[in-house]
């Protein structure tokens, strides 16, 4: 039998940014979508807000990724055939949000990640960065309470990756959103509040020294 996580206890308070690290296999992603919903762990239990999804039925499971929980992608997963502004409505319209609302929605968070002028263009007209941008937009669509990022940076260049980690750390104190994101990149880890390390599905130092505790960090510039 494979473990793929074993004894991970974790408290994530909001506003915080986590990061996640370990190498290819070591749970990373397992953790990511067991916090999401995705996957269901075989023991122990996951709280978001005071609110146990571990105990949910798929229904609201669905129910639960729509409004409470959002998803960053490494590579992007962004609709080709629709514009930056149409991608970020998305979740809008699964929520049936009124079309004054949702433009209004749209409208600010295209501005808040800095492709206000770009509202128009399709992903194969964008950078690999202003794609990516437009995925967080899209993640925060919905006013989520948790986002989770699975290595957001792993298809972007160094300064770009960079760029793009700054503004989901500005975005996450803007809009009171608790991030998580998986990552090997050092860049990445120097931008985050906490740094935890997963080794073949458990903590390494162990849980009692990490959990709850919350880094010094100082902001990047």
């Amino acid at each position: 039998m494979v473990h793929a996580l074993r004894g991970v206890d974790l408290t994530v308070e909001r506003g915080e940014v986590l990061a996640v690290r370990g190498r290819s296999g070591s749970g990373k992603t397992t953790l990511l979508n067991i916090l999401g919903g995705l996957d269901r762990p075989t023991s122990g239990s996951v709280a978001i807000d005071g609110r146990r999804i571990s105990d949910l039925h798929e229904a609201e499971l669905v129910a639960l990724r729509r409004t409470t929980v959002s998803y960053i992608f490494q590579t992007f997963g962004l609709i080709p055939i629709l514009s930056a502004a149409e991608n970020v409505e998305i979740p809008l319209r699964l929520l049936r949000a009124e079309p004054r609302e949702r433009d209004r929605r749209v409208g600010e968070l295209l501005a808040l990640v800095g492709l206000a002028g770009r509202a128009h263009h399709r992903p194969a007209e964008l950078s690999g960065g202003e794609q990516q941008r437009v995925a967080v937009a899209r993640a925060l669509a919905s006013h989520p309470k948790l986002l989770l990022a699975d290595e957001p940076t792993g298809q972007l260049d160094l300064e770009t990756g960079r760029t793009v980690m700054i503004l989901l750390r500005n975005v996450v104190r803007a809009e009171g959103v608790t991030a998580i994101v998986a990552t090997h990149d050092p860049m990445m880890l120097d931008l985050a509040d906490r740094v935890l390390e997963l080794r073949d599905g458990a903590w390494v130092g162990g849980a009692s020294q990490d959990i709850g505790e919350r880094s010094p960090r100082s902001p990047a510039p």
